[in-house]
């Protein structure tokens, strides 16, 4: 079928400079002029922008399929166009498989298995602002670290390399392709790190300890042992998904409250706001911006003929701007309720680390509005992410505060 025969043929591409430039903008034309398309970028592919569009999609795994697969090329079926990554389990995996893996990793994410690591999350963070709270000025990248530190923590991985971790997996998505730093990622980072991976692996095998990957080499699936490339898949993935999301969630959140001191100050003022609030900014922001599938059999979906082997992009963030579900979508409305945004996807392949997300994204908010509650941002100097295709943020975000005291003594501080 050519460009041509494809109803409607649009100029899109998401990982473009152009829709880099505002992302919000490039989705809200596509809504407004037909709300789903076909663009030549990439080798071709749909895009879904609309919420019916997005959410009958994702919910539709038999013809709409995260599988890996070799449609558009090698490498994460997720994402376009694909990326040189380890295979990831299990969110390209589809029913009926998908669930014995899902299951496994539910255990670890389920909300009380969260509630454990409160602890964990609220020391890193305290840490974090520790370590600035004394100058006055702080890039609040560096705060945002917290995530990528608690994910490795948790996982059990050599703590030292947290920043390592962190860098490279933002590189891959965030990055422009034969950049510099895409090149180091890919080439150099990503290869050590996975080697680093395996060497865990093994050593949780031989020498169990109380952390994830200890957990996940102890499980079965199909009644025998998980296999260290199951384990690696697994690991690989609540990586991609711990140092990114929530770190580019909470710098737009941080940065976007710089610039309204009027709900700054009703946060500050009631805490209790932060729970809706979380949510809204989690609509308004959509960390993960879109994610993709790969159509398994000839099909018409909304009007539109798609074949077997197309690729699919359902943009979330565009769905949680559509003016036919949400009122005032382009405003933040930290009251809004109900909220049922896509921030995390729709369907069985929804985020399985939404409610550690919502726990570091709340516990970061609520200490740096308390413990720096006049925090300014110099708006001139702000870099956000080169390539906003999949997740959106700020690489720095310079601020200034009044000088505060430390709440963990040295030796709390690891």
């Amino acid at each position: 079928m050519t460009g041509e025969q494809r109803c409607p043929v649009i100029h899109f591409d998401h990982n473009s400079q152009e829709h880099s430039e505002d992302p919000v903008a490039s989705y809200r034309a596509l809504r407004k002029s037909h709300g789903l398309g076909w663009t030549e970028a990439h080798g071709g592919y749909w895009v879904l922008a609309d919420y019916e569009s997005v959410f009958e999609a994702a919910r539709n795994d038999d013809v709409f399929s995260s599988e890996r697969n070799s449609s558009g090329g090698e490498g994460l079926s997720v994402v376009i166009p694909k990326t040189p990554m380890h295979y990831h389990i299990p969110i390209e995996v589809d029913p009926p498989n998908f669930r014995k893996y899902r299951k496994i990793v539910n255990r670890i994410t389920s909300p009380a298995a969260v509630e454990q690591m409160r602890g964990m999350v609220e020391h890193h963070v305290t840490a974090f602002i520790d370590s600035v709270i004394e100058s006055g000025e702080c890039d609040l990248t560096s705060v945002i670290g917290v995530p990528a530190l608690v994910t490795i923590d948790w996982l059990g991985l050599p703590i030292e390399d947290w920043k390592r971790y962190s860098r490279a997996h933002h590189a891959v998505l965030a990055a422009v392709p034969g950049s510099e730093e895409y090149t180091q990622a890919t080439q150099v980072d990503l290869p050590y790190l996975s080697e680093q991976m395996w060497q865990t692996i093994a050593a949780r095998r031989a020498d169990p300890q109380d952390d994830v990957i200890s957990y996940l080499v102890a499980q079965e699936v199909d009644e025998r042992s998980i296999t260290d490339d199951e384990v690696f898949s697994i690991v690989e993935l609540l990586i991609a998904g711990g140092v990114g999301t929530t770190a580019s969630l909470v710098s737009q959140t941080l940065v976007w409250l710089a610039r309204h001191t009027d709900v700054r100050r009703r946060l500050i003022d009631d805490p209790s706001l932060l729970d809706r609030a979380v949510e809204e900014f989690l609509r308004y922001f959509s960390p993960t911006q879109a994610l993709a599938r790969t159509v398994t059999e000839d099909t018409e979906f909304r009007g539109c003929p798609m074949q077997e082997g197309d690729r699919v992009l359902l943009s979330w963030s565009s769905a949680n701007r559509d003016e036919g579900q949400f009122d005032n979508p382009d405003d933040i409305d930290i009251d809004r309720w109900p909220n049922r945004h896509t921030a995390f996807g729709v369907g069985i392949h929804r985020c399985a680390g939404s409610h550690l997300g919502r726990l570091m994204a709340k516990t970061l908010l609520s200490s740096v509005l308390t413990r720096m509650p006049d925090y300014t941002v110099d708006f001139d100097a702000l870099q956000r992410y080169p390539h906003q295709g999949t997740n959106m943020g700020y690489v720095r975000i310079p601020a200034r505060f009044t000088p505060g005291k430390r709440l963990l003594s040295d030796s709390q501080h690891r």
